[in-house]
């Protein structure tokens, strides 16, 4: 079995592209768009899981990982959903089972939007969730900072983008028998990879949470009109997004597949085994004419 994951580079829009890739170009598609502050440096792990029967894609946006950082890009959640269905365009990708993990899932469900009949199924990994009443604690936070003029909340915000807040963010408060399992290179890595632009990058899209708010009801109305089949598998020490918002999404996708798991916001790395074994047995369920 081939499962080598390989790294490639492609021209989307102008813009320099890197990219992970696995399995056979034939397979049926699984996308697997990152969340912050992260790169597909996340999915390096579950791609040889799953890339005997599937093919894998996991490109890293622009302004983060190895691809490039234009000035005129669109930094936002709708630009990244629009420079998304652009790389699936390129790649010549039509259908495909969607990965939504943390700001993955608006960025995601926002190119579904787009293109609805591209996605056969969701596999939802403690993703943004688009319930205001389920959101959790750490949310409260970030919530803070919505009442002060922007130049002062996007200083304040400022203040959250650094190595230290990286590691925060990474390990999650989880217990420390779990922590050991979160490789140091995540925020090393990453914190590597941040620049003047990419800070400021980072500070918009997490200011941009503030306006995504009024967003919610296109992303419910999505799930609720078009009901894909899904996976929710959460890990539920996730104070940003605990139990009750995995089971949100149960309002308008109430066929949909629940697990928990005892870890927290970065399931593939404490417990990749597991959730590899969900996402094998829900993906053979799932019919994916490429």
């Amino acid at each position: 079995m081939d499962t080598l994951v390989r790294h490639r580079r492609i021209m989307v829009a102008g813009i320099e592209v890197f990219y992970r890739e696995a399995g056979r170009q034939d397979a049926p598609v699984v996308l697997l768009p990152h969340g912050y502050p992260c790169s597909s440096y996340e999915f390096r792990n579950l791609m040889p899981r799953l890339s005997d029967r599937w093919h894998l894609i996991a490109p890293d946006f622009p302004g983060a990982g190895y691809s490039g950082t234009p000035e005129d890009f669109d930094y936002s959640f709708d630009g990244y959903a629009a420079f998304l269905s652009s790389f699936i365009d390129a790649l010549k990708i039509d259908r495909f089972v969607l990965y939504l993990h943390d700001f993955g899932s608006p960025i995601g469900i926002r190119m579904a939007i787009l293109r609805p009949a591209s996605v056969v199924g969701l596999i939802i990994q403690n993703g943004d969730i688009p319930y205001e009443d389920a959101l959790g604690p750490k949310y409260a936070d970030i919530e803070k900072t919505w009442a002060l003029p922007l130049p002062e909340m996007k200083r304040a915000l400022a203040e959250a983008v650094t190595e230290e807040i990286f590691r925060e963010e990474f390990l999650n408060d989880l217990e420390p028998s779990l922590a050991e399992a979160i490789p140091p290179d995540l925020w090393k890595l990453h914190w590597s990879l941040m620049t003047p632009k990419r800070k400021e990058i980072a500070v918009n899209l997490i200011a941009g949470l503030k306006e995504n708010r009024s967003w919610f009801p296109q992303h419910r109305g999505y799930l609720a009109d078009h009901k894909p089949p899904a996976l929710i598998v959460w890990g539920h020490n996730d104070h940003y997004m605990p139990e009750k918002s995995a089971r949100a999404y149960l309002r308008d996708l109430p066929d949909a597949e629940l697990h928990f798991i005892d870890g927290g916001h970065w399931l593939l790395e404490t417990h990749l085994d597991q959730v590899a074994l969900l996402i094998r047995d829900f993906l053979a369920r799932i019919h994916i004419r490429r």
